[in-house]
């Protein structure tokens, strides 16, 4: 989901509020959120700057309004990365512009075929002209990373263990980032109060990763095939 970071920013700071924004989806290469009017950008150093899932690191930057707050508590705090995931996140930046773009054009292209699947009752991924976002995502983003959800048709959770049990290329994590694809169901209803979360139908996040795209789609379509299996 779109959110308008722009039109926040200035709601925010008209009140004298402070903006924080998690830019992991995006990257500062996708998105530059303090252009967009964001005070203090967090990003999961874990996930596209190391490219590999094997690093534990986190980011932060402020604009030079919040930069003296943020170098202030950053020493109170003093927080040390480790020197292997320092090391890690240097080697990845070096190919993270690449690998961003890999992909963001793989993950659009699984997004489409998922919209022609019969099973598939709908894709949330911005880059699709049919999406909700899409109008902000093309005016306030430069791509899109290879993170996004597929709503299924109502299914029984047996098929739904079925299709997801007997993956062979997509792993099941709550991480993402790396090169390998990964799946994992999701239900934010629990937590969502801004909004009620009704999908029609079992939610999946997927993280399409660097593997061949035809050998994701068979992984797919042999998990549907279970699906039908099981009925």
């Amino acid at each position: 989901e779109m959110q308008d970071v722009p039109a926040i920013a200035e709601a925010m700071h008209a009140r004298g509020g402070t903006v924080v924004m998690d830019n992991t989806w995006a990257t500062p290469l996708l998105f530059p959120p303090h252009e967009r009017g964001v005070d203090l950008a967090v990003e999961a150093g874990t996930k596209y700057l190391s490219g590999g899932s094997d690093l534990l690191l986190g980011l932060v930057s402020a604009n030079a309004k919040h930069y003296p707050a943020l170098k202030r508590t950053y020493e109170h705090f003093a927080p040390c990365a480790g020197p292997e995931d320092i090391f890690l996140g240097l080697r990845g930046l070096r190919t993270m512009g690449l690998r961003l773009r890999e992909h963001g054009a793989r993950g659009l292209a699984m997004a489409e075929w998922f919209q022609a699947r019969p099973e598939v009752l709908r894709v949330l991924h911005p880059g699709l002209p049919d999406d909700p976002g899409h109008a902000i995502w093309k005016r306030d983003f430069s791509g899109a990373s290879g993170l996004f959800g597929v709503i299924l048709k109502p299914v029984s959770e047996a098929a739904l263990a079925a299709f997801l049990d007997g993956l062979e290329l997509f792993g099941m994590g709550f991480s993402w980032g790396g090169f390998e694809s990964l799946v994992i169901p999701f239900d934010p209803t629990v937590y969502r109060t801004a909004t009620r979360w009704q999908p029609g139908g079992p939610a999946l996040r997927f993280h399409i990763g660097l593997e061949d795209p035809e050998d994701l789609k068979a992984d797919l379509e042999a998990g549907f095939a279970r699906v039908a299996a099981v009925g």
